[in-house]
């Protein structure tokens, strides 16, 4: 049945501005597309999951509909860090949820909430 994540949306008042941020981050390369109707869509890829950013579309994904997506990190608090210095604002955490697993979330530079996720 299902053989893993394949593709995260993000909803994104600025798709290209938000996918450059990430692709700038995890130097990779930023996929743009310019739709027929002139809505931009853009695409970042790592570790096998495609993070793609759609029009922020109130009818499609009310403010807040979308999941919170967390990476798994080797260093909560190196990443936190590095994360906050490229302009993220802290938003939640670090916690504890097991012991040697911990979480934090951020809000990157646009508006939406991202969580990172180890030791």
């Amino acid at each position: 049945m299902f053989e893993g994540v394949r593709t995260v949306m993000v909803f994104a008042v600025d798709p290209e501005a938000s996918a450059r941020w990430y692709g700038e981050l995890l130097g990779v390369p930023v996929r743009v597309d310019v739709a027929d109707t002139g809505a931009v869509y853009a695409w970042v890829e790592t570790g096998g999951v495609e993070l793609g950013f759609h029009p922020a579309d109130d009818a499609r994904n009310p403010r807040g509909g979308s999941p919170v997506v967390y990476w798994r990190v080797a260093d909560v608090h190196a990443v936190r860090e590095r994360l906050l210095a490229a302009g993220c604002a802290h938003h939640r955490g670090p916690l504890v949820i097991e012991p040697g697993r911990r979480i934090a979330q951020l809000r990157d530079p646009f508006g939406t909430i991202i969580g990172i996720e180890g030791p």
